[in-house]
């Protein structure tokens, strides 16, 4: 793979630095806190939804987000895109076990049955992330876009997957642009997404 546009400080300008904001601030654990906090609230209303969707977010994004800054601050790793594979083991576990924390917290308090779901999502893409870049860097950015994508479209119904999916597509388009991924491992992270998405359909979740 090439180098990223935005590796150095000197080239974060202009479209480059628009599209490393984007690719901040529309990150996995953004992706999945709201996608958290809109399933909570669809299914249990504003309240007690909004805080049912807020647990989620707090446990499934909050807890990662700590470790990565961590990780960065102990010069483990160089920053938050983690190019290189090494540099995502700990993340990635980390937030696989936040996704268990979660759904046993959901289960035992009763918590909604979408949320229950999306927990479930998390263990098993992020522990297959975490498997398949000990070989290989797949797009964390696209798994959690597409899956996004396809979670509204079931849950809220088409409409609102045509909403989201021009913000999924620029996602793993900005990805693409900074050179941070090849077009195979985007397509493998989307692919990875979808899948399991459909998979967890098929055995009833994501219904409403």
């Amino acid at each position: 793979m090439s180098i990223p546009r935005d590796t150095h400080v000197a080239d974060r300008v202009g479209w480059v630095k628009l599209a490393r904001v984007l690719s901040n601030v529309i990150s996995p654990p953004t992706m999945f806190a709201a996608t958290g906090l809109a399933l909570g609230v669809r299914e249990r209303g504003w309240w007690p939804g909004f805080g049912w969707g807020a647990l989620y977010a707090l446990i499934i994004s909050l807890t990662p987000m700590l470790v990565i800054l961590y990780l960065m601050r102990t010069g483990r790793i160089g920053d938050l895109h983690m190019s290189a594979t090494r540099e995502r083991h700990i993340p990635y576990l980390t937030a696989a076990a936040s996704g268990a924390l979660v759904y046993g917290l959901l289960t035992l308090l009763n918590g909604p049955a979408l949320l229950r779901c999306l927990a479930i999502f998390n263990v098993v893409t992020l522990s297959a992330l975490a498997l398949i870049n000990s070989r290989w860097l797949i797009s964390i950015h696209a798994t959690a876009a597409a899956a996004s994508w396809l979670i509204a479209a079931f849950v809220f119904g088409p409409l609102v997957g045509l909403v989201v999916l021009p913000v999924a597509v620029l996602i793993c388009y900005v990805r693409l642009y900074l050179k941070r991924h090849t077009p195979a491992q985007v397509l493998a992270g989307a692919a990875l997404g979808l899948s399991v998405v459909g998979i967890m359909r098929l055995l009833g979740c994501f219904v409403i």
